[in-house]
């Protein structure tokens, strides 16, 4: 007889559908989406599925015509369509810290299950100060706040892409409104390298920390002795020694050509006034006067042009004036052919 009953309890929990609703519990961060499943296991005849957020229906499903209401906005729900499930899918839109809670999917007259909706609010990180620079030695002060945060965040540093131990910074934490947490960190580190500073905080929803980087150059400190500075000073001077040297010879060749140049600018002159001074002297040996177009045989057309010109442009030596006979009718002397030629040169006009 007993082994009869143990048959038919056997055969009914077989047959009997069983619900489940996934995940059993679900942590977001604000402004995220969130999905809940429900549904059986196996087939079964039910005529509403009711979805509650806090003992409050926010969903109601009916089997042959879908989704019947929704009370909050943003808040749906969908068919699933998985193999093994004959149920529907809650689906928030926009998740805000006022949905967290308890969630309950509930199949009229078979079944209830319930799961946990958990909202985090990820804030902000910064180290102050930014960027610093110190010598090799110090000790550097570095500051970080998380503000912001639901609920309080764990925060720590790294150094180089490695994690200090927490016994070597401190941390504070304090709630403010709408049941935000600010936490604050200060580490005091030793400028031995320069090296990349991280402070980082997270929350469980985060799938990566938020940080906030520094950078922290070093510096080493270098002390010149007396000697190793001699040789420095003793190069400086030779080198300015050398410029000043260079320039003394700059100088002395370039006034050496000055006055190379002066020098043939005066010989050039005096030369040009020797025959200019000769035929002056003819002339006034013959009682005469220059004549401006004469041009000698022994004189290059070269020399005859600046000849003429400088001849022109001394208008106080030379007169216009008609030029009287050379010899007078009483004065008569025996000249040669030569003589007589060279003295119709002079006086033509």
């Amino acid at each position: 007889m007993a082994a009869v009953v143990l048959s038919l309890l056997l055969l009914a929990c077989g047959t009997q559908a069983v619900l489940k609703l996934s995940p059993d519990s679900l942590t977001v961060l604000r402004g995220d989406q969130a999905r809940f499943t429900c549904g059986t296991t196996k087939p079964t005849e039910w005529d509403v599925m009711l979805w509650e957020l806090n003992n409050t229906v926010v969903v109601s499903i009916s089997r042959q015509h879908g989704v019947l209401s929704s009370s909050i906005t943003n808040v749906t729900a969908e068919e699933s369509h998985a193999p093994s499930r004959n149920g529907w899918t809650l689906v928030f839109g926009s998740v805000g810290r006022h949905h967290q809670g308890q969630v309950t999917c509930h199949l009229q007259g078979i079944d209830r299950k319930t799961a946990s909706l958990f909202v985090q609010e990820k804030g902000s990180v910064k180290v102050f100060g930014g960027n610093t620079t110190a010598l090799k030695g110090q000790s550097v002060l570095l500051e970080c706040q998380a503000a912001g945060w639901h609920p309080q965040p764990s925060l720590q540093w790294e150094v180089d892409g490695k994690k200090l131990s927490q016994h070597e910074y401190n941390l504070s934490s304090k709630e403010t409104g709408k049941s935000l947490f600010t936490v604050s960190s200060n580490v005091s580190l030793m400028a031995t390298r320069s090296s990349g500073v991280d402070c980082l905080a997270s929350v469980s929803a985060l799938a990566r920390p938020l940080r906030s980087s520094v950078r922290l150059t070093v510096f080493a400190e270098v002390l010149q002795d007396e000697d190793d500075r001699t040789l420095p000073l003793a190069l400086t001077s030779s080198l300015a020694a050398l410029l000043l040297l260079l320039l003394l010879g700059i100088c002395t060749v370039l006034c050496y050509r000055q006055r190379r140049q002066a020098k043939g600018s005066k010989q050039e002159a005096l030369g040009l006034e020797e025959p200019y001074n000769g035929l002056r002297l003819r002339a006034n040996a013959t009682g005469g006067k220059v004549n401006l177009g004469y041009a000698s045989e022994g004189i290059t057309n070269a020399v005859n042009n600046e000849l003429i010109m400088g001849i022109h442009s001394k208008e106080e030596l030379v007169s216009t004036d008609k030029v009287p006979d050379l010899v007078a009718a009483s004065n008569q002397v025996d000249l040669t052919e030569e003589n007589a030629k060279n003295i119709r040169r002079v006086t033509t006009v």
